[in-house]
Order: structure tokens, then sequence, then C-alpha cells
């Protein structure tokens, strides 16, 4: 079933409506249904779909010839430039889309395509109906090497998409049969990426889930993420130690360095890579771009878990004890866990609010950007942190998102006042969001308007999915 990328599909569907040459490059992370669009998009209409492997000029083109040709048994083009003017020809008196999937692999076997793709839509885009779509996996390359300023391709594209995977709100329907605690905690161990979500098998727990993908040598996530490191990267070993003490909690430069014993140049390299790749983001305190007081912190919730739990812990589920994992390790941590995941899914919330028309739910103003805050307290000089902060103007929101079993109470009210009182704006908006519910001291404070409280229940049936 296609879901989730209805925006995508009518881009997509307007280009191809122009009749006029158009060139689309596509790319994200692997897993995230990039593939799946295009396919979606195409299974109406007259087209080549050609996936390149990674293998040598020669295969790709006996590759290429035979998609031109519908069959194995079709006649080899004599070269690149040869196979590209058929289609391109073909492509005179009749709508045609021809997509090259993993082009990163194709461009790496024979260096010279991209520059013979920009010479024959130079020569003949004004004349053509062709569709070209180029796709790939590897984002540095299709950033660098289809899009960037140095490439040859650069300035032929007409539309670009870089696919992410769906947030918290788009991934409820994945869900359905859960419980609002359980569809979040699925969230927090698979993130919103369609092959992941597709995982979840609806007729067990949250536990039983967990222990099948992830808890046995069997589990379809039980090597995922080494896989894709290998696949990926060089030296896997030194990227693995990294990615585990993020996931363990390292976040500064020199706190991932030490713990894993690289020097910081080196290891702020790997840590680009990683960022290259999707998998690890750089945050500066909301309202900062440059600072010195920078984290890393994982951006893939499924990499964030099993680099939390399933890497440290693989002797023991080799061993036939994954469910002693699950209730003696992850089942004690589970709450650490999803605090920051759902800290993410509450900024994800102002979002979805903001795109309805006005009503009493909306953000109190129009939110740019928005993210975590975190340095010293001028008055107190003690190191201070807000969970969530937005500002426009003179205006500033300020929440707090407590993902505890217990009930939150008065303190977290004061604490997030006192916090807000740090900032000099002339009105402060202020919201508690939580995984249960609050105190009556609590709801006396949001009875009275000076707090906006939302718990998880309420958060997902305003989302309106």
């Amino acid at each position: 079933m296609f879901y989730g990328r209805d925006t995508e599909l009518l881009k997509l569907n307007q280009m191809y409506d122009s009749n006029k040459f158009e060139f689309a490059v596509i790319y994200g992370r692997r897993r995230v249904g990039k593939t799946t669009l295009i396919r979606e998009f195409i299974k109406d209409k007259k087209s080549l779909f050609f996936a390149a492997s990674e293998s040598t000029a020669s295969d790709n083109l006996l590759s290429l010839s035979r998609c031109i040709g519908g069959s194995n048994d079709a006649p080899v083009f004599r070269d690149y430039e040869t196979a590209l003017a058929a289609i391109f020809k073909s492509a005179e008196n009749e709508r045609l889309i021809f997509i090259i999937d993993e082009f990163p692999y194709l461009a790496e076997s024979y260096r010279g395509f991209s520059s013979l793709l920009q010479i024959l839509i130079d020569h003949n885009k004004d004349n053509i109906k062709l569709m070209l779509i180029l796709c790939g996996s590897s984002m540095s390359f299709m950033e660098n090497q289809v899009l960037g300023y140095q490439s040859p391709l650069y300035g032929r594209r007409t539309a670009q998409f870089k696919i992410l995977p769906f947030t918290f709100f788009n991934s409820l329907p994945f869900f359905d049969g859960y419980n609002n605690e359980d569809k979040t905690i699925l969230y927090g161990v698979t993130g919103g990426v369609p092959e992941y979500l597709n995982k979840i098998n609806s007729s067990k727990t949250v536990r039983e889930n967990i222990f099948d993908m992830f808890l046995t040598t069997s589990g379809h996530f039980f090597e995922e993420p080494s896989n894709l490191i290998k696949q990926e990267l060089r030296e896997p070993s030194t990227y693995n130690v990294i990615i585990e003490a993020i996931a363990s909690g390292s976040s500064r430069l020199n706190e991932i360095a030490t713990k894993c014993k690289i020097e910081s140049n080196k290891c702020a390299k790997y840590l680009s890579s990683l960022m290259t790749l999707g998998l690890v983001v750089r945050e500066y305190p909301y309202g900062e771009t440059t600072s010195k007081r920078s984290i890393y912190r994982l951006e893939d919730n499924m990499f964030r878990f099993w680099y939390r739990f399933v890497f440290p812990n693989q002797s023991a589920i080799i061993s036939g004890l994954g469910v002693s994992v699950y209730d003696n390790v992850i089942n004690e941590q589970l709450n650490a866990y999803m605090g920051l995941i759902f800290e993410d899914i509450c900024k994800q919330w102002f979002f979805v609010q903001a795109r309805k028309e006005p009503h009493e739910h909306s953000p109190p103003f129009f939110i740019g950007s928005i993210g975590r805050w975190w340095g010293t307290n001028s008055a107190t000089r003690k190191q201070e942190e807000i969970d969530i902060m937005a500002v426009r103007g003179d205006n500033a929101l300020f929440a707090e998102c407590k993902w505890t079993n217990a009930d939150v109470d008065i303190d977290i009210f004061h604490d997030l006042k006192r916090k807000s009182a740090m900032f000099q704006y002339k009105s402060s908006f202020l919201y508690i969001f939580t995984k249960n519910s609050v105190s009556s001291k609590v709801y006396d404070e949001y009875v009275n308007g000076r707090v906006k409280i939302y718990p998880l229940d309420e958060l997902i049936k305003l989302s309106n999915y």
C-alpha cells in the first residue's frame, strides 16, 4: 500500500503534465521510500526504469541496454552516448519517463556519465518530451555531484526532492490497534522510515515486537545498522564506537572523542560523514548557528535504539538471552530513552497545528524555527536547559516535555517559569507536555491561563491524522 508522499506525488504529476523536458532529482537515506514513490508515480505511464548496480561500466551498460530493449536478448549499445541518444530520440514525439535509480553507482563506474548527460540535455531539452529522474541514496554524492555548483548537471534540474522519514504524526496509521503510549514507543524504536514501520506486527505487543525485531539473531534489525554502516563507510568499527558513545549519552565533541579514544579532529571528520548519511545531527542552542556549546545527537530513532540497547548486548542476544535483555535493560531504561523522542514529537506537534486554520490550539505566533536551548544562567552561573523554545519578535514560547509515569507536579511549572524569566521578552507563552497527567496544582495554573498543558492522549487526538 502506498502512503504518505502525497505532496511529492502531486509535484511529480504536475511535472509530467507539462509535456516538456523535466529533470527531477530524488534523494534520501536508504529505506526511506524513494523507489516506492517513483514506482507509484510511473505505474500508469510509459517509462524506462533502470537500476544501476555497484559494478563496472560495461556491466551497467549491458543492463541499461536490456532495459531499453525490453529483454535480456536485446542488442548491447556500443557506448553510453549511443544508449542515451536512443532514449532522448524516443522522447521526441511522446512523453517518456526515464529513471536511473542508484545513480551514484552508475556515475562512479563511468566517470564521464554526468558530463555526457549534461551535453545531451543542453542540446535536446527544447525539443523533447523526456522526464528524467535521477535517484540516489548517497546523500553527499547527490548533493555535491548532482545538485552542487561543481557538477556538470548543475542548473539543469527542474525540481529536487529530499525524501525524509515520516514524522510521528505521519506514522500513526502504522500503529493502529495500539494505545497512545505504545504508538509513541514504537515510533521511538523504528523512527519514521517506512520500511522499518512496515515490520511492526500489529497482532503482537510492543515487548513482543521489540524482541522479534531486535533481540533475536533472526530479527530484521539485529544486524541492520551494522550492515548499513559497512555498506556506506570505511572503518565500520570506528563508526560503531562513535555511534554507541552518542547513543549512551555522550554529546559534545570532546566527550565523544575521549570515550572513543580518538583525536578530536579525526573524530570531527567521522561525525561529518555520519551527518552526511543523515544518521547524526549537530545541534546548537536555540537561536545560535555557531557555538562551542554545540552537541551531536543521533537523528535516526532505530539507530539510536539499536546502539543503546542491542550493540552492547549482542553477546547475550546471540546466547538466546534476548528476553532478559528486554526485562533487565530495556524495560528499566525505556522512559529515559523516550525523553528525547517525546521532545521531538512535541516540536512536530507545533507545526501540525500551524498548518491548520487558526484555532485555540494554534501556536501563539508564527514559528519559523524551534529547538532546545542550553547554556549558563547569567544570574546564578548555573547550567540550564529548556526542552523547547521558539521566538518571534518580542514573543517567546517555552515548553517542558516530561515522559514519566508519575503525574507532573507544580515544581515543573515553577521551574519552567523561572527559566523563561532568563530571557527578556514582552510576552512569554508556557507549555507543558506530559506522558500522563498533571497534579491538581499544575491544573490550577492551566485554568488560570498561565500555562497550556497537553497530555499525550490529547496531543495525538488534536493532531487529527
